[in-house]
């Protein structure tokens, strides 16, 4: 493996780190693709270097974003690295993005160029010009698109663009589960920092090879699995979209998985998952939602494996991870493990003074990961900082006596009932135990009496049947009274983002309007 960093040789772009860590042999595969396609590391190596000339004849203004709204494809994740290597601002946006989304993120970022997918290209094309970007292009996921065609006629030799640590690399916009999403602007150093650490802590090797089955324009699937296989100069199977039954196929090929909790539940769910299948496995590694203790435990039953847990966020990319190393520390189902080396993290109250172990409070954090800041919203991000430099990051949660983080919930779903405080993912877990549950999620709506109110929203498992009453009554055996949610509702199924994270924002503005106290009382404790 190479071990020069021309980061040392006064370049701080993150691509040179990146690159660095190639392997010598760049005719090695780098990339095999579920269509059955080998890219070697020198073809990453040229398509990204042939991209970055591309952007860089465009003159484009220093610091430029380059708006990206594409299907999965290794030509994707090249323009990624193209874009890092021209010293340009990666935007990455979700596909699922309508006009209306897409509308709002290009007359906010004002990006240079936007990238889409062919058969989106006349609205999205309408809304860029409009807006005044100069340039669309467009990929295909099939190696198809004027952004290859105008690429093709580039040198593909190309020397990345000097860029200091603290010069902006990327902007994620959060999720939009509630309010306005914001622009988390991400500098080379940021994530560099980051991929550095992980690479350590988990203990990456050499011959290590990645299922990538996550999509790229995430933290967890850019920043995390992409950056420790490239770093690492691992091989990478390249899952377009996620398939359950191709993911245990490779399983004997493979050494880290990388998945959200969604896709551990769909994995669970083939016969063929058994700990003959994994046993060439390494990590398996959880993130971006909660991971029911249920499919933590089963996993173990199933495969021989420990899922590792780890807890990060679009601004200040991952924070903590239950240990990789036995030595450190066993993994624990349901906590988020213990604060990544070079990360400060503090559980706070409301006045903002430091809670003893055990408490519950606010997350902040302080660390060479944490974001620059939000796009152009200085107000907001001087709100978000304390006075002494932490980041505060909405999150609720407490820290046990041996460090472990366990994540109680977001801020904003903190339930405020009759002057109690009432974190729904305490009741959540509660709710998950009873027989027939499959998950739930609670959400406060407006009450005239007591302020806000707790509904419980529950999935039932297959062939189960689960009953509202019941629900109420087994919390109230447990619980506090403050805490019982007063109404109960069993629903097919919770919405999710891209993700996987359940938005409790679509099930406040369902369940807390008028006609569902009518239709519902029946369920009402």
């Amino acid at each position: 493996m190479q071990t020069r960093d021309q980061t040392s040789l006064g370049n701080g772009n993150l691509f040179a780190a990146l690159r660095a860590g190639f392997p010598q042999d760049l005719d090695e595969i780098a990339v095999e693709t579920n269509q059955g396609l080998l890219y070697s590391w020198r073809d990453i190596d040229r398509a990204s270097a042939m991209l970055a000339n591309l952007l860089a004849s465009l003159d484009l203004p220093t610091h430029s974003r380059i708006a990206v709204q594409v299907e999965k494809s290794v030509e994707a994740m090249a323009l990624y690295l193209a874009t890092l290597r021209a010293g340009l601002v990666f935007l990455p946006l979700n596909t699922a993005y309508q006009s209306a989304e897409m509308s709002y993120f290009i007359a906010d970022a004002e990006p240079a160029v936007v990238v889409c997918t062919p058969g989106n290209f006349g609205w999205v094309s309408q809304l860029a010009f409009s807006a005044g970007t100069p340039y669309v292009f467009t990929l295909g996921d099939d190696r198809t698109g004027s952004l290859l065609d105008r690429a093709a006629a580039c040198s593909d030799q190309q020397q990345a663009v000097p860029r200091d640590p603290g010069d902006l690399a990327a902007i994620l916009y959060t999720s939009g589960t509630t309010g306005r999403s914001k622009g988390a602007m991400l500098s080379h150093g940021n994530l560099l920092s980051n991929a550095r650490v992980l690479h350590s802590y988990w203990g990456w090797r050499r011959g290590d090879v990645l299922i990538h089955a996550l999509p790229i324009f995430h933290v967890h699937g850019l920043f995390v699995a992409l950056h420790g296989a490239l770093l690492n100069g691992s091989r990478m199977i390249w899952c377009a979209r996620f398939d359950p039954a191709l993911v245990v196929q490779k399983l004997p090929q493979a050494s880290i998985f990388m998945g959200v909790p969604t896709l551990y539940v769909r994995l669970l769910e083939q016969e063929a998952l058994t700990p003959e299948a994994a046993r060439h496995m390494r990590l398996f590694v959880s993130g971006s939602a909660p991971l029911l203790i249920e499919t933590f435990n089963e996993w173990q039953r199933r495969t021989g494996h420990t899922i590792l847990e780890r807890y990060g966020m679009s601004e200040t990319v991952m924070l903590t991870s239950n240990p990789c190393d036995p030595s450190l520390g066993p993994r624990r189902g349901g906590t988020v493990g213990l604060p990544l080396p070079g990360v400060n993290l503090r559980v706070v109250n409301d006045q903002g003074q430091a809670l003893p172990s055990g408490e519950i409070g606010a997350i902040e954090v302080k660390g060479p990961n944490v974001f620059k800041g939000y796009w152009r919203m200085p107000q907001k991000t001087a709100e978000e900082f304390s006075a002494d430099g932490y980041f505060r990051t909405g999150d609720v949660g407490r820290v046990d006596e041996e460090g472990y983080l366990t994540i109680v919930g977001r801020s904003k779903d903190l339930i405020i009932s009759g002057g109690y405080n009432v974190y729904p993912a305490e009741i959540e877990g509660y709710i998950n135990e009873l027989e027939g549950v499959a998950e739930s999620a609670v959400v406060g709506v407006a009450d005239a009496d007591f302020g806000e109110v707790g509904i419980a929203v529950v999935v039932a498992k297959a062939r189960a049947q689960v009953e509202p009453r019941t629900v109420l009554a087994s919390l109230k055996a447990t619980l506090a009274n403050f805490k019982v949610p007063k109404r109960c509702v069993v629903v097919d199924a919770l919405p999710r983002n891209s993700m996987g994270k359940v938005q409790k924002n679509v099930l406040r503005e369902r369940f807390g309007a008028a006609q569902f106290v009518s239709r519902y009382q029946e369920h009402s404790g």
